[in-house]
């Protein structure tokens, strides 16, 4: 025996009423009756005047009653342009707390859901929480840090951040609606969703797991719900659909408004148009020419649905898009839909009833795609109907509109229950100034709540259904914030290392509110702390041994008023063996060495310059070696008259002034060099002899000259 179902859709413009047969899982469709309203009773998918439509539905159903007998039961659905879309993101420190678990990450997608529903009321003054039903959401992106990731599962860092789309439909249409049939005499048998009743026939449940968008494209509005991983994963609606289409070619072509729509329609089966313009001129148009004219609003309507799309989607494409409802057979909207999504041009197209499986009708109703909506509700309220189911949570009754696998979180989001009560209070914080750098020590983390379902422990996500108990128990506070000194020091800045080799232990200077302090010491609310570090080699000798920079200066001096570089007399610097320079930094474990050398006496000085301060030979006298020597110059070092033996230090000033040009050597001058002297008795003469010849006192010698005075006594 087959069953007749009765279903209405109740649109912006019009009422379509609906008989369906059904037997063996098999759907006839009897009888359609459309119905246009005269006045605006309905506004964005929401019944403003109840009484109105409530006529019109009688109407409807009078009509169907001739032929079908009376019709008691009816199958409805709240239309998807009544679904409010809100995005929104939440961001949470998770700095100094345990890997990110999946319950983690599900509270944090509550939190930004009830952010969500709070924008939502911003935008709907004078509403509440508990008018809104969230029909469902999808996270759009996870980041961490401020960087995008794809899970957040297993994640440590400072900040995760969650951005949902979430969709959420007003209960007042939904009052509205069994009002309405109330008053025509109707008791509401099942409800649904228009995007799910159309999905529901469309697109089984096998296909699902496809990443697929359905749009209805009306009269004003074209509805859009996505599929991915087994369900329904978002709804939406732009406020733009057949009617832009309409409009171009009234303004295009001076038609009246129901001219341009039927014009519209024969787009799809002439080649030829006939337009009769608002002067009474008549006049044909290749197909083509008229489509090209209106082509700026077929892009428009693409790019509107197109963007929506991607917008729900996580701004990725979908696999395929399906497209039904009067505004679908817009010509060339599959192409222009293709592009804006960057799809190959056979992955968008338009259903019509042949598409519906299992589904037969009378041969006096066409298959177009207006009518899969109005079938697919009839279909869509048997086979999945939307009903109320009743839980409670924390003592608070709740009733949810289940429309799909209900969990614990929309138990939550009905019960107003605050994403922040899913965690114990975090402890007090401390702010302490470091170099006059504010830092938060953060408080302990709160522990999680405990959910129960029914006594056994759950998370949110987990499923419900009618008549569960929920318990949540709040978890436990955090510890307030305490801290050393050395909590906030970097063990990096406490360093072993040897110096001239002695070992020595570096650590910074701390002032604890302008004062030297013990590192122990817990800090408070507001102290400033002040840490100086030594960081370079140079600091280093400074503070332990200040007297070996004067080794590494480089050795200058003045001659004559003009600087002299000797590097050679510069000390130098060994970092573990290696050449370095004072300005390098330090590491824990460093060997430093510096390594001094000799100063250089005046006559080294002279050698640099190429300068012969001295003159000096060597002659043998008396059978013993002499040298000979006089200064060319006399020697001043700071003024002081220095020999060319004594040594210079590091930044003296040298004058080198030359004597008067001296004169020849003569044989007398052997006498200022020794100490042979004529004997005391001796009488008698003497010879002077050079190199074995007869010569005189004032005899000029010469270096290896053999002198000698021989001695004749008388």
């Amino acid at each position: 025996m087959s069953a007749k179902l009765f279903a209405l859709d109740i649109g912006t413009r019009s009422v379509v009423g609906i008989i369906l047969e059904e037997q063996n899982n098999h759907f006839h469709v009897t009888d359609i009756v459309m119905r246009e309203h005269k006045e605006r009773a309905m506004v964005d998918g929401q019944i403003h005047n109840v009484l109105y439509v409530a006529e019109l539905i009688k109407t409807i159903k009078s009509e169907l009653e001739l032929k079908h007998g009376p019709l008691t039961k009816v199958s409805v659905a709240a239309a998807g342009r009544a679904l409010k879309t809100e995005q929104a993101s939440v961001t949470v420190s998770i700095k100094n707390r345990p890997f990110l678990t999946e319950e983690d990450i599900n509270r944090l997608e509550l939190q930004a859901v009830q952010e969500a529903q709070a924008q939502l009321l911003l935008h709907s003054e004078g509403n509440q929480l508990n008018h809104y039903y969230c029909v469902g959401y999808s996270v759009l992106y996870y980041k961490l840090d401020g960087e995008e990731i794809g899970s957040l599962v297993d994640q440590q860092g400072d900040e995760a951040t969650v951005e949902v789309i979430a969709t959420f439909l007003p209960r007042v249409v939904v009052e509205s609606l069994i009002a309405a049939l109330k008053r025509a005499d109707l008791e509401m048998e099942a409800m649904t969703l228009e995007p799910i009743a159309a999905i529901n026939v469309l697109i089984p449940t096998s296909m699902r797991r496809l990443n697929v968008a359905l749009v209805d494209i009306g009269a004003g509005t074209s509805d859009i719900a996505i599929t991915n991983d087994g369900t329904i994963v978002a709804y939406g609606m732009v406020p733009v659909a057949g009617d832009e289409i309409t409009e171009a070619l009234s303004d295009h072509y001076l038609l009246d408004f129901p001219v341009a729509e039927k014009t519209k329609r024969l787009l799809n089966t002439e080649s030829t148009i006939v337009i009769e313009d608002i002067l009474g001129f008549n006049q044909e148009y290749p197909r083509e020419e008229v489509i090209e004219a209106i082509r700026p609003a077929i892009s428009h309507l693409a790019q509107s649905i197109g963007k929506e799309i991607l917008n729900l989607n996580s701004q990725r494409p979908p696999k395929a898009v399906m497209l039904v409802g009067g505004g679908s057979l817009t010509p060339m909207i599959t192409n222009e839909l293709c592009k804006v999504l960057e799809l190959p041009d056979n992955r968008a197209a338009v259903r019509g009833l042949d598409a519906i499986q299992n589904l037969t009708k009378a041969p006096s109703i066409s298959d177009s795609p207006e009518l899969v909506t109005p079938i697919g509700i009839a279909i869509a309220a048997k086979k999945a109907p939307i009903q109320y189911m009743t839980v409670t949570v924390n003592e608070q009754v709740v009733r949810l509109f289940e429309l799909k696998d209900m969990t614990v979180t929309d138990a939550f989001l009905a019960a107003n229950i605050q994403a922040k009560q899913l965690y114990g209070k975090p402890g007090k914080s401390i702010s302490i100034k470091l170099n006059r750098q504010e830092i938060v020590v953060p408080g302990e983390h709160g522990s999680l709540a405990t959910i129960y379902v029914n006594g056994e422990i759950a998370t949110t996500k987990t499923i419900i259904k009618h008549g569960d108990q929920i318990e949540l128990i709040e978890g436990k506070s955090g510890k307030d914030a305490t801290c050393k000194v050395r909590d906030l020091l970097d063990n990096a800045l406490f360093k072993t290392i040897q110096l001239q080799d002695k070992p020595y232990t570096v650590q910074p200077k701390v002032l604890l509110n302008g004062h030297h302090t013990n590192l122990d010491v817990i800090l408070k609310d507001g102290d400033e702390l002040t840490i100086e570090t030594v960081d370079t080699i140079e600091e280093l000798i400074k503070l332990y041994n200040k007297d070996l920079i004067q080794n590494l200066q480089n050795f200058v001096v003045s001659v004559d008023g003009k600087p002299l570089y000797l590097p050679e007399f510069t000390g130098k610097l060994f970092i573990n063996g290696k050449p370095g320079k004072l300005h390098y930094q330090f590491s824990d474990g460093d060997n430093i060495f510096i390594e001094n050398t000799t100063l250089p006496t005046v006559q080294k000085i002279a050698d640099k310059l190429n300068l012969k301060i001295e003159d000096k030979i060597l002659v043998k006298f008396q059978n013993e070696e002499l040298q000979l020597k006089r200064s060319h110059f006399e020697i001043l070092v700071n003024g002081i008259v220095y020999q060319s033996t004594a040594v210079v230090f590091n930044g003296a000033t040298i004058e080198f002034k030359e004597k008067e040009k001296q004169q020849k050597w003569i044989f007398q001058d052997v006498f200022r060099f020794s100490n042979w002297q004529l004997p005391a008795h001796f009488k008698g003469q003497f010879t002077i002899m050079r190199n074995g010849e007869q010569a005189s006192f004032d005899s000029e010698i010469f270096g290896g000259d053999q002198l000698e005075i021989i001695l004749i006594e008388s």
